[in-house]
């Protein structure tokens, strides 16, 4: 069954269809969510609170973006209300750095290629976490969840134009902060074509 069904027949209150979006979307939507707040407890949080949004919102969703865009916007906004929630009851957002540890890669690497790619994803994640909300979430969408422009002006509400200057500006706010910690040779990948073996 496509997306458009489920979300046709969740929208008329067809729990199992909405049950089977979920599934669908779940490990996304978490990711997403990870990777803005930083912690696995927050991110289950705001991921949970995004699906709730969604089931509530279903009987007014027209379908002008897609579902998949509509989810990851609220993921988004669920995101952005939690960090500021927590920031003002801890006056910064709580990061873990054990959320972004190495993740397993395709091809079976030596143990020091394995170090090295460890090592830099980590070092991407802290430079993540040391970027502006803004310049984080457009990175986020962009780099890790491969959207495309269009997409990304849809979930955050921007005009295009908006979108490509503030993902440039982010890039070199993270390549900065990679190259000033050593963990970057001068060289940040602007789409996936352009990746480096080993970068995430």
């Amino acid at each position: 069954m496509t997306d458009e069904e489920l979300v046709r027949r969740a929208a008329g209150g067809d729990e199992d269809a909405f049950a089977e979006l979920v599934r669908r979307y779940e490990d996304k939507v978490y990711s997403v969510a990870l990777r803005l707040c930083g912690s696995s407890a927050d991110a289950a949080d705001a991921a949970q609170e995004a699906f709730v949004s969604a089931w509530r919102g279903l009987p007014g969703f027209r379908g002008e973006a897609g579902f998949a865009t509509w989810l990851y916007r609220l993921a988004v906004n669920a995101s952005v209300d939690l960090l500021r929630k927590n920031r003002r009851q801890r006056g910064q957002a709580s990061l873990d750095d054990e959320d972004y540890g190495p993740e397993p890669v395709d091809q079976a690497p030596g143990p020091q290629e394995r170090a090295e790619s460890a090592e830099l994803r980590q070092a991407v994640a802290a430079g993540l976490r040391q970027l502006s909300d803004g310049h984080r979430q457009v990175l986020v969408l962009r780099e890790l969840r491969q959207l495309s422009y269009e997409e990304i002006a849809q979930i955050l509400d921007l005009d295009l134009g908006t979108v490509k200057s503030r993902i440039s500006r982010a890039r070199t706010a993270l390549r900065k902060i990679l190259l000033k910690s050593g963990n970057l040779s001068g060289y940040l990948p602007s789409n996936p074509t352009e990746r480096k073996e080993g970068r995430p």
